[in-house]
């Protein structure tokens, strides 16, 4: 039941937790699909959901009931149904955990309901544990002694559907809202708790003001409900915000430390809201094993409003070390997902956010109410007595009602004024209508809820004073909670429901109405800023809260509509409400989970596994004659931190520079005589030259068509037969898109174009350049000989063969032939951040991958042109068997049957650079930076494990030839 008015003890703190919509997969699927697997993911949890309807069992009247408001359990608080979240009083019913009020039987622990009838795929004959982590356990302690506890249960909406879960084992781990600073008082409180299955984080009251009161309440949630940031007025309120932002770090690990005492593998550990945003990343660092999921119950905003929060990147990279993220309406996932592409600059997929081939899923799961509750609770004695006191209380007029907490999000103020407004247009409506408006105080001693409640209760005065009699007022406002048992009989009399949240992350009140509405079939209106209003607003009527004259029609409306329309409208709601349950929201969160795990780890065993560092550099130090091939870009350059800016430093990305900690290595590593390093890029030959023109190596500019010793001149290494007749009118459609694309720019390249709009927004960037794809196909390369490559940010147009794989033989044959190389080069590093298209280098020196899957050069033919401008010959074309133009070359040392590259040519042509090679599998590296689904056989994360490695094996190195230099000297000796 809501926890705005249940239990007449209740605190006043809880923030609202919504729900709505059929909680099954990801909100950005489309078809079912978006990947493999999809259709029958679906297609299974259909069927499990018809077998958990035919199956499971009613709910006992002696087992807990966790949804509404007993007044058994009324000061305990429960978890808010309507009120996950409330930065209210530190009390159980703040437990940011929706649902109802309390319980009234406590015979059995909260989470530890019978599991009768249902079988989960995977899990039959067993239990799964799932730990539960929320800011708050679903206890009141009180203490009784030094080493005495009374324990009262808060029963609430997620309570309620952790008990409904079959197969699973659930414990709770979570503050118990009270200070235990003794060690004696501490052990009591945990035995007390082990016995509800709940255990204790205890956290003091310093941390307790800095995270819960100051970073929770004061910052997160008004964000998160689009009320802002506080306004800085002193810098002491900077420093403020930053220690508590440290102390909301401390307070999360300190979680993740309990965790970690209670965890045993296999766990399923689900954490809950926005106080425990650092929470996935804390346990991921302690064991990347960990099935965790998140879930958010409050709304999460657009990345407009999130960007301004300071400590932005550090909680959404938290949350995405999640394996599954859940929300309670597609809206929110849809603005977390916006917000992770446009502030980290990740890439969303209709699946959820992925890095760097790190998939974490993102999906929409709407909670739900036990309904089935609150439909027995009407035939209960109590209930009915109820009933026929407020029916003859209010005989002959139509009854509203208003169920909130009296809070700046709910909407009071313009509820009531909507109400003036109405009466005021509708005078005959003056003695025929009341609006009974239970408004739950909370945090009283916050000075904008003490002027909120004086500006209500200035608006209820006047418009009773200008509209009510002597015998009867148009408003009967209550400033407290009501039990569950009077609460229900409210809801059953009721002609008229009005929720006007400002915004709300579902607000469980609409569900708790349509529930109790079985036999009268009222209406409700619904302010479209609820997360409920997903779900329901097929039979409720939809507001905008702010319009007051909209929602004055709207109550008009609703008090003369047909009979035939209102219960056209209430059988949509209540069929959803009564079979979109709490228990069904937990079932399918946990499942999917256990899938979304599941997948993973499936598409980690197609992840290449780390670089075997010392294994590289052993067999490095054993070679004669050794290759080493670079990238340039994210993986010798230095990384640009952009703090989450908008498109990043874009001046400091766009100039690409060598990482300052490489010179050294890299000098050294170029020094050694039995040692070639090429750097291979896209960029341009100017690049390459003022970051490695100090150097002693080969630079292979413009994906290889370009190459030269740094102590010589450029040649080209293109097919002779290249046309480049298209260049000038793509040309023209990239001149066109960089205009009408603001941040966007591209790159002409003797042999591509480059459109980058990795600093443009980021939809908007999509959408142009998924139109300059439809011009390019229907125009300028209809019928050119060109490749298309699309990076993650990119449109590239480069010339058909132009690649690295295609290069490599042919820069291979130029090295070989210019340094008259005869020894066979036996060990290959190839580490690179490449695109997909040029990823047909690791394969070229793979040794397992037969010959003939080798890329060769299209044609057989290839220039190396020495000229010293390198400038392709536009237009030219050579016959299919036509010779290059360099005809002589050494021939190809011997090589030993069992090389994989034995070939040999004793002209100068692209045999020959594969002919010098004799690579035997251990001896071959190749290592993609940052991308895991890759060709290459090994992984670097990042520039800096690049940086870190070469550092080592350039060390390695120094220090091998010192100690063999050491052994010639005493060998002559």
């Amino acid at each position: 039941m809501s926890s705005d008015a249940a239990g007449g003890k209740r605190s006043s703190g809880n923030r609202d937790r919504g729900d709505a919509a059929m909680p099954t997969s990801s909100p950005f699927a489309v078809d079912g699909g978006g990947r493999a697997g999809s259709p029958n993911r679906i297609e299974r949890m259909l069927r499990e959901h018809s077998r958990r309807h035919l199956f499971s069992s009613p709910s006992s009247p002696d087992a807990m009931d966790t949804d509404a408001a007993e007044p058994a359990s009324a000061s305990a608080g429960a978890f808010a149904a309507d009120g996950f979240h409330s930065p209210g009083n530190a009390s159980p019913a703040n437990m940011e955990d929706a649902g109802g009020a309390g319980a009234g039987h406590a015979a059995r622990p909260p989470l530890a309901g019978s599991r009768s009838g249902f079988r989960r795929l995977g899990l039959r004959g067993m239990k799964q544990r799932l730990l539960v982590v929320a800011n708050r356990l679903p206890v009141s302690a009180n203490r009784r002694g030094e080493d005495q506890w009374s324990l009262e249960i808060s029963a609430g909406g997620l309570v309620s559907a952790l008990l409904g879960v079959k197969d699973v084992d659930a414990k709770w781990i979570g503050w118990a809202g009270v200070n235990v600073p003794d060690e004696v008082g501490q052990r009591a409180l945990t035995r007390a708790l082990a016995e509800k299955r709940c255990i204790p984080v205890f956290l003091d009251e310093e941390i307790v003001h800095q995270y819960y009161n100051g970073y929770c309440n004061n910052i997160l949630w008004p964000l998160f409900h689009y009320l802002g940031l506080p306004q800085e007025d002193r810098l002491a309120t900077t420093r403020n915000f930053e220690s508590q932002f440290d102390a909301y770090k401390r307070a999360n690990q300190m979680f993740a430390d309990v965790v970690y005492e209670h965890y045993q593998e296999g766990d399923v550990i689900w954490c809950h809201d926005y106080h425990l945003m650092f929470l996935p990343k804390c346990l991921k660092d302690h064991d990347i094993n960990m099935k965790v999921g998140w879930f958010l119950h409050t709304p999460f905003p657009s990345s407009e409003i999130y960007r301004t929060l300071p400590s932005r990147l550090e909680l959404l990279r938290s949350v995405l070390c999640a394996d599954l993220v859940g929300f309670h309406t597609y809206d929110y996932a849809r603005h977390f997902v916006s917000a992770c592409t446009r502030i980290l600059g990740l890439e969303g997929t209709p699946e959820g956010v992925e890095d760097q081939g790190r998939l974490t899923r993102v999906a929409a799961f709407p909670i739900g109410i036990d309904s089935d509750r609150f439909k027995r609770a009407l035939e209960l004695p109590a209930v009915k007595r109820h009933i026929n006191e407020l029916t003859h209380r209010f005989a002959g007029r139509k009854v509203m009602l208003g169920v909130d907490r009296l809070d700046m999000i709910k909407g009071i103020p313009q509820k009531i004024l909507a109400f003036e407004k109405f009466l005021e247009e509708n005078p005959d409506w003056n003695d025929k209508v009341v609006l009974l408006q239970i408004a739950v105080p909370t945090r009283t001693d916050v000075p904008e809820y003490q002027k909120l409640t004086s500006q209500v209760h200035e608006i209820v005065g006047r418009i009773n004073g200008r509209f009510g009699t002597l015998t009867a007022v148009p408003i009967h406002h209550l400033d407290r909670s009501l039990d569950f048992h009077a609460l229900c009989a409210l809801y059953a009399v009721t002609d008229v429901a009005l929720v006007t949240s400002l915004r709300d992350g579902m607000n469980l009140v609409s569900y708790e109405y349509v529930a109790c509405q079985g036999s009268k079939k009222g209406v409700l209106i619904l302010s479209e800023f609820a997360g409920a209003a997903q779900s329901l607003g097929a039979g409720a009527i939809l507001v905008n809260p702010w319009n007051i004259t909209e929602v004055a029609d709207s109550i008009r409306h609703a008090l003369t509509m047909t009979s035939d329309e209102r219960e056209k409208r209430h059988r949509h709601n209540y069929a959803h409400v009564t079979t979109h349950t709490a228990q069904d929201w937990a079932e399918t969160f946990v499942c999917e989970l256990n899938d979304t795990v599941a997948e993973a780890q499936m598409r980690t065993r197609q992840v290449p596994p780390s670089l075997p560092s010392q294994t590289a550099i052993q067999q490095y130090l054993r070679s004669k004659n050794r290759l080493l091939i670079l990238g340039f870009n994210s993986t010798l350059t230095e990384p640009v931190e952009s703090s989450g800016r908008r498109g990043g430093d874009q001046i400091k990305e766009m100039e690409l520079k060598l990482h300052p900690d490489l010179k050294g290595p890299l000098k050294a590593l170029c020094e050694d005589e039995r040692t070639t390093v090429i750097v291979l890029s896209g960029s341009d030959r100017s690049v390459l030259d003022e970051n490695f023109g100090e150097f002693n190596m080969w630079l292979a500019a413009e994906h290889g068509m370009f190459l030269r010793p740094t102590d010589g001149e450029w040649m080209t290494t293109m097919p002779e037969h290249l046309n480049m007749d298209w260049v000038d009118s793509v040309k023209h459609v990239f001149e066109y898109f960089t205009e009408r694309t603001p941040r966007s720019h591209f790159e002409h390249r003797e042999t591509s174009f480059v459109w980058n709009y990795k600093y443009a927004d980021v939809e908007f960037g999509r959408l142009q350049a998924r139109d300059m794809l439809q011009h390019l196909w229907t125009g300028p390369i209809s019928n050119a000989a060109v490749d298309v490559v699309q990076g993650s940010r990119s449109v590239e147009v480069r010339s058909v063969g132009v690649t690295k794989g295609a290069a490599i033989d042919r820069i291979l044959g130029e090295i070989v032939h210019s340094e008259s190389m005869v020894t066979p080069i036996d060990y290959v590093l190839c580490i690179g951040h490449f695109l997909g298209k040029d990823e047909d280098i690791y394969v070229f020196f793979d040794p397992e991958y037969p010959s003939e899957s080798k890329v060769k050069p299209d044609n057989g033919s290839a220039s190396l042109d020495r000229r010293p401008n390198g400038r392709p010959s536009n237009g030219r074309s050579t016959p299919r068997n036509s010779q290059p133009r360099v005809q002589k070359a050494p021939a190809a040392p011997e090589r030993s049957p069992s090389s994989s590259h034995s070939t040999t040519s004793s002209n100068h042509d692209w045999r020959e650079g594969s002919s010098v090679l004799d690579l035997k599998g251990e001896n071959y590296f190749s290592c993609a930076v940052g991308r895991k689904r890759s060709n290459a056989r090994y992984l670097l994360n990042s520039s800096e494990e690049v940086v870190a490695f070469l550092r080592e094996l350039a060390t390695a190195a120094a220090g091998f030839q010192s100690g063999a230099a050491d052994y010639m000297f005493m060998d002559r000796q």
